[in-house]
């Protein structure tokens, strides 16, 4: 945003936009059924966050148990779960302080920190879900982590890569606030 000349005023509301689709992706991650699925036929497995579903080999109905019943399906869908809210927190706070005129930068470095906080979290239940899933629920045939557990990765990549844009963001103050006299390498003769 400094280094090419763009207007504060125009690109001051890239970062919220940015945490609403991550804000996005995490709502996909929790609600959608594609965590896991079976990769090749008979197609006899899929999971969400929530629950595991299994079917036999001839098709039919799908029979579903809840995840929440095992103690790293509870702490996978918790730490997750506590990602998700302090990104929908980071979101809030962001809206409100690039809604101020004068931006209050120290905010957005707070903003930053909280955001780690939140992939730190989001990765926990990233990684704790298919360890254990994957040593404690039996699968047949090859199985695949699947488009929502995808996004789940891109809403915790998301998180880390704008806490750097929210933490770094301060250090240029007075260029974003027009502070400083542009510097001109061209001098006339």
């Amino acid at each position: 945003m400094v280094k090419y000349g763009l207007d504060y005023t125009r690109c001051r509301w890239i970062l919220p936009l940015l945490l609403g689709i991550g804000v996005i992706f995490g709502i996909i991650a929790l609600a959608g059924r594609g965590w896991l699925e079976s990769q090749t036929l008979p197609y006899v497995h899929r999971a969400s966050l929530w629950e595991s579903c299994s079917r036999s080999d001839q098709g039919g109905e799908w029979s579903c148990e809840s995840l929440m019943g095992y103690a790293w399906g509870r702490a996978a869908a918790a730490t997750y779960l506590v990602g998700f809210i302090l990104l929908v927190i980071c979101f809030a706070l962001a809206i409100i302080a690039f809604a101020i005129d004068t931006l209050r930068f120290n905010f957005i470095r707070g903003i930053g920190g909280l955001l780690f906080v939140a992939a730190v979290f989001s990765i926990m239940g990233l990684v704790i879900y298919p360890v254990k899933f994957s040593t404690e629920i039996e699968m047949t045939g090859i199985n695949m982590f699947s488009w929502a557990y995808g996004f789940g990765w891109t809403t915790a990549i998301m998180e880390i890569c704008l806490g750097f844009f929210f933490c770094c963001l301060p250090n240029y103050e007075d260029q974003i606030l027009g502070n400083v006299k542009p510097t001109y390498f061209y001098s006339s003769p």
